[in-house]
């Protein structure tokens, strides 16, 4: 299971890349692989500013529709376009290409709440 030790993760199996006072947001490989193929991803919250651990989207695949939870609070400021037409790019490279939303951050302190890559693992199993 692939888990970059650059990132920080939450319980609920989102991962978040900081640059600077924003920061990429998506979903674990691990929670790719739980979902299975990925057919559509809906973020309506561009825009919005969330409070950390709020819905900011859908994931769904073909056997089920998971909520995707912002790992800490901020303003969606962008959604990653390519999603629209290549969703299973999510599948493919979740810690590359497959970013969901672009953030600015509220409060970094909420990073200090998130999973270290040898946390998440013990998480994953």
């Amino acid at each position: 299971m692939n888990v970059p030790a650059n990132l920080k993760y939450s319980n609920d199996h989102e991962w978040i890349r900081v640059e600077g006072d924003e920061a990429y947001v998506g979903i674990t490989d691990f929670a790719q692989s739980q979902l299975g193929d990925i057919v559509f991803v809906d973020v309506t919250t561009v825009g919005e500013t969330l409070a950390q651990n709020e819905i900011f989207g859908t994931i769904e695949a073909v056997k089920t529709v998971s909520d995707a939870f912002i790992p800490v609070g901020g303003e969606v400021l962008e959604f990653n376009e390519a999603l629209n037409d290549a969703p299973e790019t999510v599948n493919k490279d979740p810690y590359g290409d497959g970013w969901m939303i672009k953030i600015k951050i509220t409060d970094k302190n909420e990073l200090e709440q998130l999973l270290s890559a040898e946390d998440y693992m013990k998480l994953i199993g």
